[in-house]
């Protein structure tokens, strides 16, 4: 099909919609990003991008701290709310009913309702344009424990994850395959022997 060419826009779809905490336990902040993503396996490297006149910017470039909490259907109502609402002006936190907890390696506290959340240390920043990049180790991983199945395989499948995509939210659909699938070899199929037809004496 033939495609019409556009000026450069940020078109890049679907995305995650996170909520990032920042600050402490004792005050705190949390806002919603969607231009977040991984950029490195080894050490684990992610990033936020942020507008400097966000209230979280000057947060997290003093602590040099933050939390990716990933964010489920159930709570798309609340991480809209974070992202146009301002915490200069309310605690968000406790307007969408969140819980914080403690995390292990950064000051800056987890968001309980979240299944998943990454503790990030920002090693570096970047000056782009509109928006700065906070580049940043994940130390540590927080997972809601019933997503992970006995043999310590994470099924985060289950949590009903959701997306941002061109300035719309929206669950994540079925299970297409896994990582691999295309070149997986499949099963052969095992042989059956043909069943005779048993005649009943009269």
């Amino acid at each position: 099909m033939p495609k019409v060419t556009w000026k450069p826009g940020t078109l890049m779809a679907p995305l995650p919609a996170v909520l990032v905490s920042c600050g402490t336990m004792e005050k705190a902040n949390v806002f919603t990003v969607a231009w977040t993503g991984i950029i490195n396996t080894h050490p684990t490297m992610v990033y936020i991008s942020v507008r400097p006149s966000r209230h979280s910017y000057e947060i997290i470039r003093r602590s040099g701290e933050f939390v990716i909490n990933l964010t489920t259907s159930a709570m798309a109502h609340s991480v809209d709310f974070c992202g146009v609402r301002s915490g200069s002006k309310i605690d968000k936190i406790e307007k969408c009913g969140f819980h914080k907890e403690k995390a292990s390696k950064v000051e800056a506290p987890v968001i309980s309702e979240s299944p998943l959340s990454l503790e990030c240390k920002v090693t570096e920043v970047k000056h782009l344009g509109t928006h700065d990049m906070f580049i940043a180790e994940v130390v540590a991983v927080d997972i809601e424990e019933r997503y992970i199945d006995s043999k310590g395989k994470l099924n985060l499948q289950q949590a009903g994850l959701m997306a941002y995509s061109h300035g719309e939210y929206f669950s994540l659909g079925r299970k297409l395959g896994e990582f691999g699938y295309s070149v997986r070899k499949k099963p052969a199929k095992k042989k059956t022997k043909p069943v005779k037809d048993i005649k009943q004496k009269s």
